[in-house]
């Protein structure tokens, strides 16, 4: 086939363009290059990300369990523990300051107050009792026991349940009379009371011991004749009243025996 010099070439129609085509040629975009391309996370990054998608998880998981075994269901009231100090008064703070009371308080505010025995149909002493035990003969309707306390420790801190016919309890009166103590120590002989064993029993559960004397200072025994006489020689004795808030004018060292 011969081609003369006035027919197109076959390929001419891919060279030649329309005007519109050469103008979307000359808007487009020059293809991405590498410059270009969306920045990347650095590596540094990444861990906290992870940490992230773990922890949110695990916090979305804590605050359903929390939900679900809630027996209120609760989530914004305070905690169980904390759910009183809403109704915080200044009554409620003066309660928490005051002296707490036990038993052993009880048997010690009769034993100085009252002159007459316990009640012969007393409970069994062997057992824990109600400070209502202690109250026989109160006119008070509802005795207020923590200001009970307060005043016992003020005027009789040093209680000694002796027997008068015991050496280690005239030992016992002996030494502690030397120290001169103000208050002086208050003396309940036993064996001279009719609730005797009752008053036995109840300090020998309190205690835990069942001998006499018994020397109690502010509620908690320290000991008998033996216990005393130990912490006078090594100086420890004087320390303690001081410690518990008797003035101690005189004292006799180690050759009182």
């Amino acid at each position: 086939m011969i081609i003369t010099g006035n027919s197109p070439h076959p390929n001419s129609r891919l060279r030649e363009r329309s005007p519109a085509a050469k103008d979307r040629a000359r808007i487009s975009p020059p293809p991405p290059t590498a410059s270009s391309s969306p920045p990347r996370m650095d590596s540094c990054s990444r861990p906290l990300l992870r940490r992230r998608r773990i922890l949110f998880p695990l916090f979305a998981l804590g605050l359903l369990c929390l939900f679900l075994f809630s027996s209120s269901h609760d989530l914004l009231g305070l905690p169980p523990a904390l759910q009183g100090l809403r109704r915080v008064s200044p009554a409620s703070i003066a309660a928490l300051m005051r002296p707490s009371v036990d038993e052993i308080h009880g048997l010690l505010y009769y034993v100085v107050h009252q002159n007459e025995a316990l009640a012969n149909d007393a409970p069994d002493p062997t057992r824990p009792l109600h400070l209502s035990a202690y109250a026989d003969g109160d006119l008070a309707p509802t005795p207020d026991w923590p200001a009970r306390v307060k005043h016992l420790n003020a005027e009789a801190p040093l209680i000694v349940f002796s027997k008068t016919y015991c050496g280690y309890s005239k030992r016992a009166k002996e030494l502690l009379a030397r120290y001169e103590l103000v208050p002086p120590p208050k003396i309940i002989e036993v064996d001279l009371r009719e609730d005797g064993d009752f008053i036995k029993a109840v300090l020998t559960r309190l205690t835990g011991r069942n001998t006499f004397p018994n020397v109690i200072l502010r509620g908690k025994s320290i000991g008998g004749s033996d216990d005393i006489v130990a912490m006078h020689k090594n100086g420890h004795l004087r320390q303690l009243f001081e410690k518990a808030g008797l003035k101690v004018l005189a004292e006799h060292k180690e050759e009182d025996n």
